[in-house]
């Protein structure tokens, strides 16, 4: 059914006056008039009454707009709200992936994106060794993930605070008393990498090759998550590199993080998304972060980052 067959209905249930509906709406009273009859016609029965000196609806009239307003109010406020998402660029469902865990500043920027955009979350915790598989593949939006990023199919929407790395490891450890380490030390241990596709030098980001100067870093056995490192980390003599604020996050009582001592790799999380994809939701989820983190922080898009990545203003 026409849609504005109904609206020229309720208005003139209102105004009972075809002059004053069809100014209402913005017609002319002969195109009222035809968009009242072919609603007649479509219901089958007579639904106004009219004569040179009035207008009135017929009983069926009265009980067809008694029904049918309420049908017509909430598609009207359901066509609002679409249309004020739209222009506001909100969309209902964001996808996410992330590694290990999603901090409290981060979870309150989806719940301002829930409040303010309409726009709710979900997440994936995806596999540590393949930060950009889901992205690339469709099958997230974006992905809260360690950087650098090297892929001019990918983007980077917004850069976290770069953050202090430290070596865990099990408090049956020898180095676990002690209060740090230096960087040198690392060829020492054998260090836990991620397994999967991410690229080499993604990789080689998680666990350097070397020691700044030259030392081989061992690295001989691979982890699928995070918790799956801290395990065998509480439970052997491994060890693994973690950021700081996973550090913090870190409940066991079996595990110690210390700091390293002359390391100037920090880690650095970013919102990682397809280059092809501007959706606005994505947009206003880096600005939330960037609010969150502080709006003058460095982390917010703008910046320049590796060859290959861009950001998003």
């Amino acid at each position: 059914m026409h849609v504005q067959q109904i609206e020229c209905l309720l208005v003139l249930s209102e105004e009972l006056h075809f002059g004053r509906t069809a100014a209402r709406l913005g017609y002319s009273p002969s195109r009222a008039s035809q968009l009242l009859s072919a609603l007649e016609r479509r219901v089958g029965v007579r639904l106004v009454e009219r004569t040179s000196r009035r207008v009135s609806l017929t009983r069926f009239g009265a009980q067809f707009v008694e029904e049918v307003r309420p049908a017509y109010e909430n598609l009207s406020t359901t066509f609002l709200r679409a249309r004020d998402r739209a222009m506001r660029g909100a969309l209902r469902e964001l996808r996410l992936g992330f590694h290990g865990s999603v901090y409290e500043q981060v979870t309150e920027a989806f719940r301002l994106l829930r409040t303010e955009h309409e726009v709710t979350v979900t997440l994936s915790e995806i596999p540590l060794g393949s930060p950009f598989s889901a992205v690339l593949e469709g099958r997230l939006d974006a992905a809260l993930v360690e950087l650098p990023v090297h892929d001019p199919a990918l983007t980077v929407g917004f850069r976290f605070p770069p953050q202090e790395q430290l070596l865990a490891v099990g408090t049956a450890h020898p180095l676990a008393s002690r209060e740090g380490v230096r960087v040198e030390e690392l060829a020492e241990f054998d260090l836990l990498r991620p397994v999967g596709d991410a690229p080499d030098y993604w990789m080689a980001a998680r666990v350097p090759p070397t020691t700044p100067s030259g030392r081989p870093i061992r690295s001989g056995t691979g982890i699928n998550t995070i918790q799956e490192g801290l395990a065998l980390v509480a439970a052997g003599t491994h060890a693994m590199l973690v950021c700081r604020p996973m550090a913090q996050s870190i409940s066991r009582t079996d595990v110690r993080c210390l700091p390293i001592s002359e390391w100037e790799e920090p880690s650095q999380l970013g919102l990682v998304r397809r280059t092809a994809d501007t959706g606005p939701q994505l947009t206003a989820l880096a600005g939330l972060l960037a609010e969150v983190y502080g709006g003058d922080s460095p982390c917010y898009a703008g910046l320049s980052l590796a060859p290959g990545s861009r950001d998003i203003a």
